[in-house]
């Protein structure tokens, strides 16, 4: 154990240089705490507008609301997890990094330690300011402040979402090695045929396992009527995803030439 502990630390840190020096890498998260803040400030400026001479219908969810902006967010964090994986192959960099570090289990393994624990420190900045930004600028709109019921809960579910969703995006990058292809998979797949999947009738039952949709359950205050997961067990939905593409992507680099 302390032997392999060992031999991460010199690739994690060799994966955080690569982090803060790629623009690419750097202004993705950037743009995702940026889009993030800035969506929930329109989204609060809109509610305001929308009731403030009437009130707002009962099935209305504020927690959902406040996670508006993380919602396109995200693009830009997709966007993250993917060029970690798949710059270096574009590049041919990624004969330097085997070089650097042969072991390709340590490799790949510090690679996603560096990816998720940047989306995480990115999101715990995104998550909480783009939310309360929201409900700061709702005016007349239903609020969620900090002490009422299942806020905490989503801030904190939609903390570990955004960390898993980006897991995922770096475990399938690294089986596809394309930033054009993978992008290409996840962008319409997270925000277009999910989403349509979702409110068709005789889809929608199945559409709430795929990824992006049973994570994204921690954001709502309540599930939908009509899903059997909850927000937890929908966390728990999205981690066997990402657990399957981390060893789909792991299969990839061990077994493929660089």
């Amino acid at each position: 154990m302390a032997a392999t502990v060992e031999r991460l630390r010199p690739a994690v840190a060799f994966e955080w240089t690569k982090v803060r020096t790629l623009r690419s890498l750097w202004w993705s998260l950037v743009w995702y705490v940026l889009l993030s803040v800035a969506v929930g400030l329109l989204t609060g400026l809109l509610l305001r507008r929308s009731y403030a001479d009437r009130p707002a219908p009962a099935s209305f969810d504020p927690i959902s609301a406040g996670h508006s902006g993380l919602r396109l967010g995200l693009i830009a964090l997709v966007v993250f997890g993917v060029l970690i994986v798949t710059s270096e192959y574009a590049s041919g960099t990624i004969r330097s990094s085997l070089a650097a570090v042969p072991r390709r289990e340590v490799f790949y393994t510090a690679k996603l330690a560096t990816g998720a624990a940047a989306a995480l420190a990115a999101s715990a900045v995104a998550v909480p300011v783009a939310f309360f930004t929201t409900q700061a600028t709702a005016g007349g709109a239903p609020t969620a402040g900090p002490a009422d019921t299942g806020v905490l809960r989503s801030l904190v579910g939609a903390v570990l979402y955004a960390t898993l969703l980006c897991l995922f995006c770096m475990g399938l990058a690294g089986v596809l090695r394309s930033s054009a292809l993978t992008l290409g998979v996840l962008l319409p797949l997270f925000f277009t045929v999910s989403t349509m999947l979702s409110n068709l009738p005789g889809v929608r039952v199945v559409a709430q396992f795929l990824p992006d949709v049973a994570g994204g359950l921690a954001l709502y205050r309540d599930p939908p009527g009509d899903t059997v997961l909850g927000p937890w067990s929908g966390l728990g939905v999205l981690a066997v995803w990402t657990a399957l593409a981390v060893a789909a992507g792991y299969a990839a680099v061990r077994r493929r030439d660089a």
